[in-house]
């Protein structure tokens, strides 16, 4: 590793930049691993705690040190869509426009995403991770899934991680990550939860987490503005992401019921700044005049073949934009979520067979509002090939409007 004192003007920075040495380089493996691979990619598990994850994975020697894994993940779908409302479909897994969706049905078989992880670490305490992702069907792009704004590819995640949990039980991470609020996990094979959809954070900044005897602390400084998934605190009044002036924090605690595969698992969240601060008309990554804060609280119970999870979260104050001075009736209100669910792991021969229920629902607005709640309600089915590939359904129902 380098270090470099770097000065501009009359503020110095200092620079850490994780290079090999050359004999360390001649000496670095490349490889795969499907199983660590398959996790670090998996949208539906440990959303915000893939460092941990990765860290779990270098303490039990999945990933060596002086190495880069690469991995990688494609999803493609076959779907039918039905709505009793023309140009209207929801399905939180994509962005559904008019563009993409017309009439009163909709059928598809296409690629909803493709993604490229590459691990690498150097010495035992120093990792690097980035994952590139394909998206169209939720991507934020102008026009059709076909056109080239929609069919880009992004560096969704990028850190320096630093951390050796068998020498010290805390860790450093900074880059581009998901923030650690909530949990957002989600017993569906494919579809997230709307707890997901509004809360799930994607930001840049710096983490520093803790983990020991089934305490996991994180605190996350979060880079000002409008982030990439719900965080935005304004810098002096505009959107300008100039300073680390949003946070999040969490602690969870997971008592183990006498094996890894069972336990009890509970936590709490808070974050400065979440996405609902904006006025009407609200429009994504514009500025807005305060923060609006959030708080989230989460359990997750593993015995054997059941898992259940439930979680709500919800602002500290009214999102300003759920006011509509065109029908002043339904005044402002505070933004919130819950998802409660469950899934049974049976057998199928030697095939691990997965099979779930969960529902979620979206709050925006006062009762009555034509945007009061949004419900989804998802049964799964998933069968796992091998343990890197599967195979899945769904049956989705969506219930109300999300603004």
């Amino acid at each position: 590793m380098k270090l470099r004192l770097r000065g501009t003007g009359v503020s110095p920075a200092l620079i850490v930049t994780a290079v090999a040495p050359e004999t360390a380089l001649a000496q670095m493996t490349v490889r795969s691993n499907s199983g660590y691979s398959y996790d670090m990619l998996d949208p539906t598990t440990n959303i915000n705690r893939k460092q941990l994850l990765l860290l779990e994975n270098r303490r039990r020697e999945e990933i060596p040190d002086d190495s880069v894994t690469f991995g990688a993940a494609v999803t493609s779908l076959a779907d039918f869509h039905k709505s009793n409302t023309a140009g209207k479909f929801g399905y939180l897994m994509r962005h559904p426009t008019s563009n993409n969706q017309v009439g009163t049905h909709s059928s598809e078989a296409v690629l909803h995403s493709a993604q490229v992880g590459i691990t690498g670490t150097a010495g035992s305490w120093i990792t690097a991770y980035m994952e590139l992702l394909y998206d169209p069907e939720q991507s934020f792009g102008q026009g059709t899934i076909i056109d080239l704004t929609r069919n880009q590819i992004q560096l969704r995640r990028g850190y320096v991680l630093f951390g050796d949990l068998d020498r010290l039980p805390v860790y450093v991470s900074v880059g581009k990550m998901a923030t650690p609020f909530g949990l957002t996990d989600t017993v569906n094979p494919f579809t997230a939860s709307t707890v997901w959809h509004a809360f799930g954070g994607l930001a840049y900044g710096g983490q520093v987490g803790y983990s020991a005897r089934g305490i996991n602390l994180s605190f996350m400084g979060v880079q000002g503005g409008p982030q990439f998934r719900a965080a935005h605190t304004p810098v002096e009044g505009t959107a300008v992401p100039s300073r680390l002036n949003n946070y999040v924090v969490d602690g969870n605690y997971t008592l183990n019921f006498g094996t890894q595969s069972s336990g009890l698992l509970f936590g709490a969240s808070y974050t400065k700044g979440s996405a609902y601060c904006q006025g009407f008309p609200v429009m994504h990554f514009l500025s807005c005049e305060s923060p609006n804060a959030a708080y989230d609280v989460y359990t997750e119970i593993t015995t054997g073949s059941l898992t259940v999870l439930a979680e709500f979260a919800k602002t500290v104050d009214v999102w300003p934009g759920t006011f509509n001075p065109d029908i002043p009736q339904f005044t402002a209100s505070r933004v919130s979520s819950f998802s409660v669910g469950g899934k049974y792991r049976a057998t199928v021969g030697v095939t691990p067979l997965d099979i779930s229920g969960e529902f979620s629902r979206f709050t925006a607005g006062p009762d009555g509002a034509p945007w009061d709640d949004q419900d989804q309600l998802v049964f799964g089915v998933a069968a796992y090939v091998t343990r890197s590939a599967k195979l899945f359904g769904e049956y989705i129902r969506t219930d109300g409007y999300a603004p």
